[in-house]
């Protein structure tokens, strides 16, 4: 987690860093998860996308992988962050692997 500006700070949220990345989350009265819109964040390798999927589900996150005909290659999988929210993580795969 990385301190936000002065200015922004009251109006609750929090921003984080990994690397030159950054995710600014944001707070709303009434707040329901989105479980259909979704961030996608691509991924190097379909290794890479593995070892995340494992990652997530040692540390109690479902991971449901859509077939792979849907998006021709790509590898894709879903899981949800801490609030319930929708998420994307897709790999390139070359043809026919």
């Amino acid at each position: 987690e990385i301190e936000k500006p002065a200015l922004l700070a009251s109006r609750g949220g929090a921003w984080f860093r990994v690397g030159d990345q950054h995710l600014h989350v944001g707070v709303a009265d009434g707040f329901g998860p989105a479980t259909k819109a979704h961030p996608a964040f691509r991924v190097s390798t379909a290794a890479s996308l593995e070892m995340l999927a494992a990652r997530l589900e040692a540390h109690g996150y479902a991971v449901s992988r859509p077939s792979r005909e849907e998006i021709p290659g790509t590898l894709r999988l879903h899981s949800s962050d801490p609030w319930g929210n929708r998420i994307e993580l897709v790999a390139d795969v070359p043809y026919g692997t």
